[in-house]
């Protein structure tokens, strides 16, 4: 059974440039590797030769699961959804009313998640709290200390 794949369009396109970067470049790299490894004798004796055959195998694996991820894709678009409760590819600012901490997280396709820029999993257990709340609601997240309540101020796109 196929599994879909969520991605925004600048996810599947950096999706779509890392195929074709390791078809074209990593390819003909590891090809190269193949043969200086060839060229130099004895290939049951010859460790640079294996290595260089492990990593084409790595490497083709890796493409066959970027060509399933790309034809499994379906873009989420965001024109097409609504604001008021928070979904896939919404901006919410939430509150810790015990601290008054703010965050603010845009919920995006797992293959697209990066903390560091405030993007976070839409299977991480924040995001599976927030989802469907709508502003003023209280979000209880189940973290592995417990659970832990948000409050949400903002949604946006």
């Amino acid at each position: 059974m196929t599994k879909i794949v969520y991605f925004t369009e600048e996810g599947l396109k950096k999706l779509k440039e890392e195929l074709h970067s390791l078809e074209t470049k990593e390819r003909s790299s590891i090809s190269k590797q193949i043969a200086e490894a060839r060229d130099k004798g004895d290939l049951s004796e010859n460790a640079e030769y294996d290595a260089a055959k492990e990593a084409q195998g790595l490497l083709e694996l890796k493409i066959s699961k970027l060509k399933d991820a790309i034809a499994n894709a379906r873009i989420v678009d965001e024109t097409q959804m609504d604001n008021s409760k928070v979904f896939i590819l919404s901006t919410v600012t939430i509150k810790n009313p015990k601290t008054g901490a703010k965050m603010k997280y845009t919920l995006v396709p797992e293959n697209e998640a990066d903390l560091k820029s405030g993007k976070i999993s839409i299977s991480s257990p924040i995001a599976q709290g927030l989802l469907g709340k709508k502003v003023g609601d209280i979000a209880e997240v189940v973290v592995p200390n417990g659970k832990m309540k948000f409050e949400i101020v903002e949604i946006t796109r």
